[in-house]
């Protein structure tokens, strides 16, 4: 079968592999799109120690089952998946809790690092546990499923704050995560969402999709414009959806006495934390790792258009031609979100 591989440090090409054999518990997808994440675009280049070459990227897909193991009962030949960037094991303390991100054994598709390997769906086929699997809806096309897995992680990063009416929201860092989020946050009832970021066709298309401020955060005093827009006390909730320590202090800074903070971005491994802040102001910080089972509800989601993903895809291309998408989305090519490669 054909695959992109990364074969060296922001060097990708376009080859032949063996297909992946199946064991009994899993299935062969034969993948009909994959959406490139900006976890591989920042990790192509080695910084973040988890795309360590060679490796077979990708873990936004669909595709249709081409064949299933001796002991996969619940699915058949020609059914229309998309499955968990997340292969856990089942077995472990937290997998029988439903933690399932938290696994003990867990593994993550088109991940390589000094623990583990594990090649993704950057090729014509992959193969995934069963246990993983969720069907799509006749209304979900392949290009459209590509975005449960980012907005699963969304929504699971929702699920660790508790939003009510009347709430102001602030998402800092409106990449596919973030402006999934203003989506997310609006269709839960969330009084007022600020999103923030530092480029503006971002904050353009956020405001399209809900946001009821966009703030350009190299231009404005973010903090106190999110005062000026609660009265003096600042948001209820904050998403950080970047992993940088100014985009952590910009949050902390929104947040009024009690507030709530997200943490869901990590490019950086460790950042500064304003201590005095977060305990005399009782703020609370949760960690959000990836997502656990919240696909079913995103399928939904976009089936009945509660969210908009196809105003996130920038474009669709051949599998063929991925490196230089990687390069243009490495270059931060203004205007692209979404880029989705097809086998």
């Amino acid at each position: 079968m054909k695959a992109l591989i990364l074969t060296d440090c922001k060097c990708l090409r376009y080859q032949d592999v063996a297909e992946p054999q199946v064991g009994p518990e899993e299935v062969l997808v034969a993948v009909r799109a994959c959406g490139i994440c900006g976890s591989d675009v920042h990790g192509m280049d080695g910084s973040g120690g988890r795309r360590i070459p060679p490796l077979i990227m990708g873990h936004e897909a669909a595709g249709t089952i081409a064949r299933v193991g001796a002991n996969v009962a619940d699915f058949q030949e020609g059914d229309r998946v998309t499955f968990d960037s997340t292969i856990y094991c089942g077995r472990c303390h937290y997998c029988r809790q439903g933690l399932i991100n938290l696994c003990d054994n867990r593994r993550v598709l088109g991940v390589s690092c000094s623990e583990y390997r594990r090649d993704g769906a950057f090729a014509d086929y992959i193969a995934v546990p069963s246990h993983g699997l969720y069907r799509l809806p006749e209304e979900v096309g392949f290009e459209q499923a590509t975005l449960v897995e980012p907005l699963s992680v969304a929504l699971h990063a929702l699920r660790q704050t508790s939003v009510f009416q009347k709430d102001t929201a602030v998402v800092v860092g409106v990449g596919i995560i973030g402006v999934l989020l203003v989506q997310c946050l609006k269709a839960a009832g969330c009084g007022q969402v600020i999103a923030v970021d530092v480029r503006q066709d971002r904050l353009e298309l956020s405001r399209r999709l809900g946001a009821d401020k966009a703030l350009k955060a190299d231009e404005t005093d973010v903090p106190g414009e999110v005062r000026a827009a609660t009265g003096g006390r600042g948001a209820d909730l904050a998403f950080e959806a970047v992993g940088v320590a100014q985009a952590v202090n910009t949050c902390i800074a929104c947040l009024r006495k009690g507030g709530s903070l997200a943490l869901i971005g990590n490019l950086s491994q460790t950042v500064d934390l304003p201590l005095q802040a977060v305990v005399t102001r009782e703020l609370a910080l949760f960690g959000s790792c990836a997502s656990c089972g919240e696909q079913p509800a995103a399928l939904d989601m976009i089936a009945r258009g509660a969210v908009n993903v196809d105003a996130l895809i920038s474009a669709v291309a051949p599998l063929s031609e991925g490196a230089s998408w990687f390069e243009r989305l490495y270059a931060g090519e203004p205007g692209l979100m979404k880029v989705i490669l097809v086998p």
